[in-house]
């Protein structure tokens, strides 16, 4: 068993041994977030019952880009049960690129949320009325797990939008196969809008924890998300949310998470907390570097794993 001031601890020594990893790039696809500041790092945790800590740059905003793939999800889920939703998205990994221009051969359908064409079939499934209406929705959502409002970055948005061709291919592939409706552009604006969501590292994690509270903010006691739907955001991203780096993250790390081409990971611990990392230096496959090492070395030292037998009982954590 290990206390909070352990954990606190090793956040701090994890900090220190891997800021001065200068591995990966910075995105540079969307021009926007090619002008993030490569340096900037931060680690932040919040557990179930309500203690946080943070340590480097946990205040800074960035776009939340695909982590918000599994909380849309979660919404869908919400409006419109398993079955409909599973009728548009499917849940299997797909071994690809995020932004593979495909869908499973078998079914015609996105193989799960977390690729660029599940997200864009879920972001159909989500959008109001109006562009404005889906996203303010979304927005009200995630006010609730993070405990304070959210903005989109229009800036991104918009540059996402101008050069967003590859997305605009699959909405249309979507389309062909009578996956999303005609509303193409009211999808995609959506889509854009949801990525564009800017949060800071702790927001991420308080996201995390909400979630690993079965669906309730740990600090307000305010459900953002059904309980019903939980386990299937997190059986998304356990199997999906790490791209086609999901299959050597569930075997090294273990545990839900889900990454952003800003620069986020978001990680779930069920019923004991929620951890983020950011730093914008990303590898081959869109995943942040120094989060990927941060989270491995977490997961080592605190038997994460989720079939780790070494760390008997449901929870590591006791009051220090």
């Amino acid at each position: 068993m290990y206390d909070i001031s352990e954990l606190k601890r090793c956040i701090g020594d994890l900090y220190e041994k891997h800021r001065g990893n200068n591995g990966g790039n910075v995105a540079s696809y969307i021009p926007e977030l090619g002008k993030a500041n490569p340096d900037h790092f931060a680690i932040s945790v919040v557990t179930v019952d309500g203690q946080e800590f943070s340590v480097g740059d946990s205040q800074h905003e960035f776009t939340i880009q695909s982590i918000i793939k599994p909380l849309a999800f979660l919404v869908a889920l919400e409006i419109h049960g398993r079955e409909k939703t599973l009728s548009h998205v499917g849940v299997e990994p797909s071994g690809d690129a995020f932004n593979s221009v495909e869908l499973n051969p078998r079914t015609r359908l996105p193989y799960n949320p977390m690729v660029n064409a599940g997200a864009i079939a879920v972001a159909s499934l989500i959008k109001g009325a109006s562009p404005e209406a889906g996203v303010a929705a979304l927005l009200q959502r995630l006010a609730i797990a993070v405990g304070r409002e959210l903005r989109i970055d229009e800036r991104v948005r918009d540059s996402e939008s101008m050069t967003g061709s590859r997305n605009r291919a699959i909405a249309y592939l979507l389309h062909n196969f009578d996956v999303i409706d005609e509303q193409i552009d009211h999808t995609l604006h959506q889509y854009f809008s949801q990525c564009s969501v800017l949060v800071n590292s702790r927001d991420l994690a308080m996201i995390a924890a909400t979630v690993a509270n079965l669906g309730e903010n740990p600090m307000s006691g305010k459900e953002a998300f059904a309980l019903t739907y939980v386990r299937d955001a997190m059986a998304a991203m356990f199997t999906c949310g790490m791209y086609d780096y999901s299959g050597e993250w569930a075997y090294r790390v273990g545990v839900p998470a889900k990454s952003g081409v800003a620069g986020g990971i978001m990680a779930v611990i069920n019923r004991q907390l929620g951890i983020s990392v950011y730093s914008p230096r990303l590898d081959e496959r869109g995943n942040s570097v120094r989060g990927i090492a941060v989270c491995t070395d977490l997961a080592e030292e605190f038997g994460l794993h989720a079939f780790e037998f070494m760390n008997p009982g449901s929870n590591f954590l006791r009051d220090a």
